[in-house]
């Protein structure tokens, strides 16, 4: 039994999700039920997505935008003990608080979930796997995987650094020298609209590029020009 509650606060950061905040906030308010926050970080969508996301959140912050600024002005504001980055379109699993609770008792600085993919296809749980494995063994944490950190470690550390790309990756590096990431095994369920709109292979390869380009040294900014190139062409 934990000695006190704990206080969970979920950042979600968000850009132009008008279409989908209501859906993604709905599933967050059994946590807010329960006495924890969620705080929307948005970069000042045109497109009401902070109007949508005011009445089913407990904080609307805004900053410039860029992940990794959003979500370092959502945990200027937080309250918890725990600080939750979501993506919109990741679902958290029914029993998280019940795996945060033997989070909160373990000697770890910080933790991930393995993470699914919403699609069908087989195809789609092979990738799961072998993200989760990778992770595993690695002890990096991806933004999909909805990492969660203890507030005073995050605070230390000075939150995510300002870069373009690969922010969640830069971070686990220095959770690392804090202890491994607690991993848990009930999973995150992330949309697989990126993987349907590119293609599976297409993205499999360009992820698989950017890390071995970010792990060689290529600088977050140098590689956020190639994504973005990579994106537009893909577009096209």
């Amino acid at each position: 039994m934990l000695s006190r509650p704990f206080v969970l606060s979920v950042i979600v950061p968000v850009w132009m999700e008008a279409a989908g905040i209501g859906v993604a906030l709905q599933a967050l308010q059994g946590l807010r039920a329960a006495g924890h926050e969620v705080i929307v970080a948005d970069a000042g969508s045109p497109d009401r997505t902070a109007e949508l996301a005011a009445p089913l959140c407990d904080r609307v912050v805004v900053s410039e935008k860029g992940r990794a600024l959003q979500m370092n002005a959502g945990a200027a504001v937080a309250r918890g003990d725990v600080l939750l980055f979501l993506h919109a379109d990741t679902r958290l699993p029914e029993d998280v608080l019940s795996q945060l609770e033997a989070f909160i008792t373990a000697p770890r600085a910080w933790g991930r979930f393995d993470v699914r993919l919403s699609g069908g296809r087989r195809i789609y749980r092979v990738i799961a796997g072998f993200m989760n494995a990778r992770s595993r063994l690695t002890g990096i944490c991806t933004g999909d995987q909805a990492m969660f950190v203890r507030r005073p470690v995050f605070e230390a550390l000075g939150g995510f650094r300002p870069v373009p790309l690969m922010e969640d990756v830069e971070l686990s590096r220095r959770l690392r020298g804090h202890s491994r990431p607690f991993c848990v095994a009930s999973p995150v369920m992330t949309d697989s609209r990126r993987w349907e709109k590119r293609g599976v292979w297409p993205t499999i390869f360009l992820m698989w590029r950017l890390r071995w380009r970010y792990w060689r040294g290529e600088s977050p900014e140098s590689l956020s020009k190639l994504y973005r190139s990579d994106i537009r062409h893909d577009s096209h």
